[in-house]
């Protein structure tokens, strides 16, 4: 919602004004108080209107609080843009801000009369369970049996299977919860997932598929760097003489499927292909004599459902609430997107009938519209009634296309880079968003894709239907511009975020119609977002740079001083191997995340170290100079990067103690050492330790050339073995080509909090690994991947006792995994690809006696 973010934004740049240890911006103190306790006071009223949906008046008020906001942060921050350009001091009058303000907030007497009634809708009364991680399945168990008897059927041939419905009546959810089943894994050699986007392309599809496919068969391709005949000609190949399942989720037309059906071989070994669809039109074209048919659900149906949703921790529904909520669920019309949503609300609310009653009169009036309008207006009201600081979170969704998996990380840097989240002093901006991020799944607003493997939220999804409600809701609002590449839109000047979906083709790079008389005009633009094409984006009060590609210049993101987060690729035409970044990256005042990619190594000017508002440095390669020695105490603490949270790619990093104790908070670190060769001790590896907050250690050690030097491979195991002091606070460790002994795992396996390890390619060398009782006491995630001097594993069920995920890949010598690894109660799964023939039947000795256990346990060979 425009009027809550604007006004979380101006208040954030105040604060980072006042406080920024190189910024000379002057203000008069007063002017500053006054206009803080102001933007205080609008969003209270904001926050409190909002909590329970608002008049027409409320929302003609809420308007002009955007613009007013907006015009704040164009005059605050020009003014810093224009400070900096100059290289000079300035005052900052802001009493015509302060002035706008006062328009809007003209009688507070009279903002009073319009508010409505406000509910509380937090949960810090009552807390709630979280979405588990499997989809709630509820009145479809004779569907979900006819599809698993049509899977598993004796028809030899293949065999496509449409299932049709309305959006949000059930259908993905009822085919990934077959999908997903032991049963159906069992039965296939291949089972491969992709969602059809309307906007698809062949490419996207496939790229999908074989990402799945690549699991079973173990055969990998570099997916981004394929092109269409690569991936399309590999997958067949692949599929010829394998049983395989293959889903084809939210097919819009029949099209998509004339243009890819003749990669998949009928192997007249009962393989299957499901299809889902909102269109019998598209169901009926594969002249299959019938289709299964996702059918609204009955009342009683659709109140168990209810209830699973809204009362999870609770005995069922209140009596005094039953009547009620009945009525409210009756007005859902059996639909199960719009059943979950509105409970995913209920639940989140206080249980009063007051409350409840005020939900069923706003339903009251979508019930005399058509299906589709009506599910919409149900979506809608979930909207309406989410607190006001969840709605530009919401809304933010819109930036990613059809279909696109969110990775949460970026998506909460995102939230706070454009000054959505409003710190406290308890918790980082992060662990803040991670906590929206929460609220809005348990609302259903968002669903779960992925989990990571410390069971946080990996991947993230937005339903088509909400997406749709998000793009109505940011459009109506004038959150978001989203602009198609054929046609720029005209009267765009003051449009804050702009969005392409789609890739920009080459041949619009230097289109005239696009650059110079449509983006350039939106002066104003605070967002710029793309999907992976090259673009202009000279836009000077630019704070979000996502997804755009530049082979021209390295220097230009370094122009825009207002930039707060980018994420960019650079793509370099010579053979260039090591650039210098501008020490004018120091003029960056308030950027907090850098992600760059390309082939190149970037080499951090030593003003790196002053530029305290980082959070997340991401690069491919990047070298940092040590830096510079500070005489005054004083001034080492102003160069402390006390928000640096991430740190990834650096280059031969020195961990000076200098190093670390400008990074005391870095909580993940990814460190990577070319061509060792000089004493492992100059890296000051000992000093890891001091870097007490650190949770996520990627290491990796890497030869130009591969190479047996004896004296080689001994600096790559003394840089870990002799000189790295690990830090206690370690959650997640990945260790690549070290070259450490097994028995050097003791000292990794006493890591208190240690719960995911994964030794990649030689980290670890020898013929033996024999674990001691009492390490990996918390390790649950455990991956080795290509140390392939390993033979003897020797272990039981005490030393991994609470392991979740074991992953082995390429170890071709090794003779079985131990059978006491599957008394580990926690066990669910296992994988194994491109091990020994008696490895892998040492893992179905440890699976198949242990099948009428509930918990599951997957081989993927």
């Amino acid at each position: 919602m425009a009027a809550y973010a604007s006004l979380v934004s101006v208040l954030n740049i105040m604060d980072q004004i006042q406080n920024h240890p190189r910024l000379s911006i002057c203000l008069h103190q007063e002017q500053a108080q006054s206009l803080c306790e102001k933007i205080d006071f609008l969003l209270d009223f904001v926050e409190s209107t909002h909590s329970h949906g608002g008049s027409k008046e409320v929302e003609v008020l809420e308007s002009q609080i955007a613009r007013a906001a907006y015009a704040a942060e164009d005059i605050i921050e020009s003014h810093i843009v224009d400070q900096l350009a100059a290289g000079s001091t300035s005052f900052l009058d802001l009493q015509k801000i302060i002035a706008d303000m006062d328009s809007v907030n003209v009688n507070k007497e009279e903002i009073k009369d319009l508010k409505p009634t406000s509910y509380p809708t937090t949960s810090s009364q009552q807390p709630l369970t979280s979405n588990t991680e499997k989809c709630t399945m509820v009145g479809f168990d004779k569907e979900s049996f006819q599809l698993k008897d049509a899977l598993t059927g004796q028809q030899s041939r293949l065999q496509i299977i449409p299932i049709v419905g309305m959006g949000g009546s059930g259908k993905t959810t009822l085919v990934k919860n077959v999908y997903e089943s032991s049963l159906i894994f069992h039965h296939f050699d291949i089972i491969a997932w992709a969602t059809i986007s309307q906007n698809y392309t062949v490419r996207e599809i496939f790229s999908q598929l074989f990402s799945c496919q690549s699991k079973s068969t173990g055969d990998h391709l570099n997916i981004p760097e394929a092109d269409e005949h690569q991936l399309t000609h590999k997958f067949y190949q692949n599929l010829i003489g394998r049983r395989y399942l293959i889903v084809l989720d939210d097919m819009w037309s029949t099209d998509a499927w004339d243009r890819i059906n003749f990669f998949f071989p009928d192997n007249t070994n009962k393989s299957r292909i499901v299809v889902t669809t909102r269109l019998s039109s598209v169901a009926t074209y594969f002249g299959s004599s019938s289709y299964l048919s996702m059918k609204f659900l009955n009342e009683d149906i659709s109140w168990n459902l209810f209830c699973k949703k809204t009362f999870a921790q609770l005995e069922g529904c209140p009596p005094e609430l039953e009547e009620i909520a009945k009525k409210i669920v009756r007005k859902c019309r059996g639909l199960p997107l719009s059943i979950v949503v509105i409970g995913g609300l209920l639940r989140k609310s206080y249980k009063t009938k007051e409350y409840w009653e005020d939900v069923a009169r706003e339903k009251n009036s979508i019930l005399n519209l058509g299906d589709d309008q009506q599910s919409f207006d149900i979506l809608s009201l979930s909207y309406s009634h989410l607190p006001a600081h969840l709605k530009p979170c919401f809304l933010y969704t819109g930036v990613f296309p059809e279909d696109h998996r969110i990775h949460v990380t970026q998506l909460i840097k995102l939230w706070v880079a454009e000054g959505f989240i409003r710190p406290n002093n308890s918790q980082s901006l992060e662990e803040i968003g991670e906590d929206y991020l929460k609220d809005l799944t348990d609302r259903n607003l968002i669903l779960v894709h992925r989990y990571r493997s410390t069971r946080k939220i990996k991947i993230c999804l937005v339903h088509d239907l909400l997406r749709d409600l998000c793009l109505k809701k940011a459009q109506e609002e004038k959150f978001l511009r989203v602009m198609g590449v054929s046609d720029i839109p005209q009267g765009i000047d003051e449009e804050r975020r702009i969005v392409f979906h789609e890739k920009i083709p080459e041949d619009k790079y230097d289109d005239p119609r696009v650059f110079s008389h449509g983006l350039e005009s939106a002066s104003l633009a605070r967002s710029l977002v793309s999907n992976g094409g090259r673009m202009s984006f000279k836009f000077r009060l630019l704070r979000v740079l996502l997804n755009v590609v530049d082979s021209k210049s390295r220097d230009d993101i370094f122009e825009l001083f207002n930039l707060r987060y980018a994420c960019k690729s650079y793509s370099s035409e010579s053979h260039t191997t090591s650039v210098g970044l501008p020490s004018s990256i120091s003029l960056l005042w308030n950027v907090q995340t850098l992600i760059i990619r390309g082939n190149v190594r970037f080499v951090a000017p030593s003003e790196i170290w002053s530029m305290q508002q980082l959070r997340h440095l991401d690069f491919a390669k990047i070298s940092f100079r040590d830096p510079p020695l500070s005489d005054q105490q004083d001034n080492h603490h102003d160069s402390v990067l006390r928000n640096l949270q991430t740190l990834k790619g650096a280059v031969n990093l020195r961990l000076s103690e200098e190093v670390c104790e400008r990074i005391p908070n870095v909580k993940k670190l990814k460190i990577m050492y070319f061509g060792i060769s000089r004493s492992s001790r100059d890296y000051c590896l000992y000093n890891l330790c001091r870097l007490q907050k650190l949770e996520s250690l990627n290491f990796c050690v890497y030869e130009p050339q591969k190479s047996s030097d004896e004296q080689t491979a001994l600096l790559r195991s003394d840089l870990v073995r002799n000189t790295i002091a690990f830090p206690r606070s370690l959650v997640k460790l990945t260790l690549e080509g070290c070259f450490l002994n097994w028995e050097d795992l003791t000292r990794i396996g006493l890591l208190p909090h240690l719960q995911v390890l994964k030794l990649i390619n030689d980290s670890v060398v020898g013929s033996e690994w024999n674990p001691v009782e009492g390490e990996f006491l918390k390790l649950k995630f455990l991956k080795i991947v290509n140390c392939s001097d390993l033979v003897h594993w020797n272990a039981d069920s005490s030393h991994f006792p609470v392991l979740e995920n074991l992953f082995v890949i390429g170890l071709k010598k090794l003779d079985e995994i131990p059978l006491a690894i599957g008394d580990i109660p926690t066990l669910r799964n296992i994988l194994l690809n491109g091990c020994s023939e008696s490895a892998v039947f040492s893992v179905i000795n440890i699976v198949y006696p242990q099948d009428s256990r509930v918990v599951q346990k997957i081989i993927e060979v």
